[in-house]
């Protein structure tokens, strides 16, 4: 009995080992032969049951039988009481055990009926929804077919259906049209239209926007990188290879679950040689945008470059799973590319608890960007979820127009077990406020079930009056393009009520598209040109720059250990501040989120937004000139 029970435990664990062994990889789309492997082990696991249930009967009766036996001899009173009992128990186990069996027989016969129906419903609307989409898209072809030739006249009407009787039944396919459902829950579809088409049958207006739309390739359609000043000095290409480190998150973060990232005590084995503040400053690797969105002629075209701008700023995440450094305190990072990018940025750290920075860009090709970026992060347990709080400002300084928005949420998955992906989810609305212009960007969420390119996002820009004139369409890791719409129409109601709009659009241009990242760089963090440069060190900054950080340097230097021993060193310091500051106070403690009273910013001061009517950061002046005079006597020694 024994061998046979380790038999059935050795083939049960081997066959769980190799369930659950492999790591989850960034979820692709099933196949037949996935769903094979799948049955073929449910299998397997059925065989082991109806062994061990063989198995239970037949081990069941042989000690029944053994203490039948037993009790048939001749054995003292008080023995054999004793072995009445336990002869009751096992009678009992054995009444148990086939109830249990019984039930467990029947749960299969059920579900095994029910798999058999499950198939074939699930084969049955994958072919209904196949059949539903062409059904779809071939009348939308028609429609816009019947369109045109009614618009053209009789004979235009005439020689359509003459070419389609040549062609023969599928010879609804026009070469010149190209249909696309844009977003599968969205509320729009595009439809996107030849110019040629458009132009011998729309009217004045019409033809006019699309002479144009074609005129505009000096606005749109043009991303190669911005010719920049000559360098002062030679920036670096590189940084010291990642070391092959490994270390237990597990062992981490099992007690981490519910807790702001913030507050974990984290190694910088997780981190990269950056923090959060460069990491905010990285946002600026496409502010060629905002300078092409300067010499747009109208509010609603640079629009589409403000949006442009807002998605390429997570374009940097997609490979960048490790955490950024949290700012000490007072902790500041510059930007002075005033002559190379043609703009200077400054960040600063004004609460530790909770985390919140403010930050400052000036351009001099006409714009100025400010922003308060509070983290909210909480561990799920198998995701971490990264919410950015607080409103972003862009003004440009010859149209008055003021745009602002806010950032969607950022998830990281397979935290414990697997491959780590970021997704990025939610929606985020861009206002105009001096035009009342707006864009909504749907970040769509990976779903295992959609038939679309992960990391897909939409938007529609709209005047005051909601008249849409352009269609965005791209993804957050690799491009955005924008479409002019000549036409718009509701389409006719759906099963479930709901209209959808239909945008007839002109084909789309490119507005932003990815630079590739530099030679090497999966074993550099998978840094962009930009990021490679933003630790480097610089005389000059301040002391309380990021760049003399000396647990980061450490890290970025490849010694890691010394970075954990000064990364413990630099928090307690911290602590030991704080603690000083509460003294000095007179209080014993201090609640969250009250920190900042205890601590005045030195370049940026609160103020109400008068947009947002919330109290915000922004910059009161002083950095540059202090840097200018090198006049430091005023910053902490926060290192």
């Amino acid at each position: 009995m024994g061998t046979s029970c380790m038999k059935i435990q050795k083939t049960i664990l081997s066959r769980s080992q190799t369930d659950d062994s492999g790591d989850e990889e960034v979820p692709t789309h099933s196949d037949k032969g996935e769903l094979q492997n799948t049955l073929s082990i449910l299998s397997g696991k059925l065989d082991d049951l109806n062994t061990c249930n063989d198995l239970i009967s037949k081990h069941g009766a042989a000690l029944q039988r053994s203490l039948s036996e037993l009790e048939s001899l001749k054995i003292p009173v008080e023995s054999g009481e004793k072995l009445k009992a336990v002869n009751e128990r096992a009678t009992l186990f054995r009444i148990t055990s086939n109830a249990m069996i019984n039930a467990c027989r029947d749960f299969l016969d059920l579900a095994e009926v029910h798999s058999r129906k499950w198939q074939k419903v699930l084969q049955y609307e994958q072919e209904q929804r196949a059949r539903l989409e062409e059904t779809i898209e071939q009348l939308a072809k028609q429609h816009n077919s019947l369109e045109r030739a009614c618009r053209g006249g009789p004979s235009s009407f005439q020689s359509d259906n003459l070419s389609k009787g040549a062609k023969g039944e599928n010879s609804d396919e026009d070469e010149d049209t190209e249909y696309f459902d844009a977003m599968e829950d969205s509320s729009f579809i595009t439809v996107i239209t030849n110019p040629k088409d458009s132009r011998a049958a729309t009217g004045g207006n019409e033809a006019s926007t699309v002479e144009a739309w074609n005129a505009e390739d000096h606005v749109f359609g043009n991303v190669s990188r911005a010719p920049s000043m000559p360098r002062k000095v030679k920036r670096r290409s590189r940084i010291p290879d990642k070391p092959n480190y490994n270390v237990n998150l597990w062992s981490i973060m099992k007690n981490c679950i519910g807790k702001e990232l913030s507050k974990i005590p984290m190694p910088v084995n997780f981190n990269e040689p950056l923090s959060m503040l460069q990491r905010l400053t990285e946002d600026l690797e496409y502010h060629e945008l905002l300078d092409k969105a300067v010499k747009c002629e109208n509010s609603t075209e640079q629009m589409c470059f403000v949006a442009a701008f807002s998605v390429s700023s997570y374009s940097t995440t997609v490979n960048r799973i490790a955490k950024p450094f949290n700012p000490m305190l007072g902790e500041t990072y510059e930007l002075d590319q005033m002559e190379e990018m043609g703009l200077r940025s400054l960040c600063e750290q004004v609460s530790h608890h909770p985390p919140a920075a403010a930050h400052h860009v000036l351009s001099k090709n006409g714009w100025s960007l400010w922003q308060e970026i509070t983290i909210s992060s909480k561990f799920r347990g198998k995701h971490l979820s990264i919410m950015p709080l607080g409103a972003i400002h862009l003004e440009f300084e010859a149209s008055g127009n003021h745009y602002i928005w806010r950032k969607s949420t950022s998830t990281v998955h397979n935290i414990i077990v697997g491959k780590l992906w970021i997704d990025q989810t939610g929606d985020i609305e861009i206002i105009n406020h001096k035009t009342k212009d707006k864009c909504l960007l749907k970040f769509t969420p990976y779903s295992y079930f959609s038939k679309d390119y992960n990391r897909k996002v939409t938007g529609v820009v709209t005047d005051s009056k909601e008249k849409a004139h352009y269609v965005l369409s791209g993804s957050w890791d690799e491009k955005m393009e924008c479409a002019k719409i000549i036409q718009s129409s509701h389409s006719s109601s759906s099963t479930e009520g709901k209209q959808k709009m239909v945008y007839q659009t002109l084909p789309a241009k490119l507005l932003w598209k990815k630079y590739p990242l530099p030679e090497n760089a999966e074993n550099m963090y998978y840094f962009s040109e930009l990021a490679l440069i933003l630790n480097e060190p610089e005389e000059g900054v301040a002391p309380t720059d990021s760049r003399w950080r000396p647990d980061q340097r450490l890290m970025e230097n490849g010694q890691w250990d010394e970075a954990n021993a000064e990364k413990q060193r630099l928090e307690e310091k911290q602590r030991i501040i704080h603690r000083k500051r509460l003294e000095e106070s007179g209080q014993d403690q201090l609640e969250e989120g009250k920190e900042t009273d205890l601590h005045t910013p030195l370049w940026f001061e609160k103020k109400v937004d008068p947009f947002t009517g919330e109290k915000a950061y922004v910059y009161k002046g002083g950095y540059w000139e202090a840097k200018e005079q090198q006049n430091w006597s005023m910053c902490p020694n926060i290192f």
